[in-house]
C-alpha cells in the first residue's frame, strides 16, 4: 500500500492512502490536489474519512464526496478497531482516543497516519481530558516496530524540536533529526521519535531524572507521562 501527503492551510497535513486501483482520502483538505493525484494515478477514491473530528481536518470532506462516488467513514462512530479494504489489501483503523474522544490512527505494515495523536517531534493536546486513555493510545503506538513511519496531522517539527531542546538540552539526536526534516514530505520513523520526542520518552533515564529533580511522580509509566504533560 502507498501514501501521498498533501499540505494545506498553514501547516495541516492530509493524506491519500491507496492500493493498485482504490484509495482513501484522510483529512484531505487539499481537495483539488487529491483529485488530480488520484486521476493521474487512475485510482478510485473509494472512501473519505478523518483522523478525528476537529474542523481543520475536515474541510475537504464535503467537496470530495460531492465530486466523487466515495463513501464517508465517520470517525466519530469508530469506537473500536476496524479495517478498510482497498483492492486486496487491508488498512487497519486503530482506535486511539486521547487528543479527542474520536481520534483514530490508520496503519499498514510500514506506516501510520496518526493525526493529532502523535506528531513528528511532539504529541497533541489532551482535549478529551482522558489522560489515561491518551497514555494507553500512545503506549500502543510506540510499541509498534521501530522502523514504522509516522505521518502526523500537522507540520510542527521546527517548533517542536526547539521546545524539546529546552526540556532535554543534552539530547544528542536533535541535530540528526532536523537534518532529516523535509518540509515537502514530513515524516519520521518511530525510532526517530523515541530518540527526540520528549512526551513519549517517559521511560528514558534522562527524562526520569529531570522529573525527579522537579519532585514529580515517577513511580509508574503513567505517572511519568502525566508528570511530563503537567510540567512541560
Amino acid at each position: 500500500m502507498f501514501i501521498k501527503q498533501f499540505k494545506y492551510s498553514t501547516d495541516n497535513l492530509g493524506y491519500f492512502v491507496y492500493s493498485t486501483s482504490q484509495g482513501v482520502a484522510i483529512d484531505a483538505g487539499a481537495v483539488e490536489d487529491v483529485l488530480a493525484f488520484a486521476q493521474k494515478k487512475n485510482i478510485q477514491i473509494k472512501y473519505v474519512t478523518n483522523t478525528h473530528s476537529h474542523y481543520d481536518h475536515m474541510p475537504g470532506n464535503e467537496a470530495l464526496l460531492n465530486k466523487t462516488d466515495a463513501q464517508f467513514i465517520d470517525c466519530t462512530k469508530i469506537k473500536s478497531d476496524q479495517t478498510i479494504s482497498l483492492d486486496n489489501e487491508v488498512l487497519e483503523v486503530l482506535y486511539t482516543p486521547g487528543h479527542t474522544e474520536d481520534s483514530v490512527t490508520f496503519k499498514v505494515n510500514d506506516f501510520l497516519v496518526t493525526g493529532d495523536t502523535l506528531f513528528n517531534g511532539t504529541i497533541g493536546n489532551c482535549f478529551s481530558g482522558d489522560m489515561n486513555g491518551f497514555f494507553n493510545s500512545l503506549k500502543r503506538l510506540i510499541s509498534l516496530p521501530k522502523g514504522i513511519k509516522v505521518y502526523g496531522g500537522h507540520d510542527y517539527v521546527i517548533e517542536s524540536i526547539q521546545i524539546a531542546k529546552t526540556i532535554e538540552e543534552d539530547n544528542p539526536y536533535f541535530d540528526e533529526y532536523i537534518k532529516k526534516y523535509n518540509p515537502q514530505l514530513v515524516v519520521s520513523t518511530l525510532d526517530d521519535e523515541l530518540k527526540v520526542n520528549p512526551y513519549i520518552r517517559f521511560n528514558a533515564d534522562t527524562m526520569i531524572n529531570k522529573l525527579k529533580e522537579k519532585n514529580k511522580p515517577t513511580d509508574t509509566e503513567f505517572a511519568r507521562f502525566n508528570s511530563m504533560m503537567e510540567t512541560y
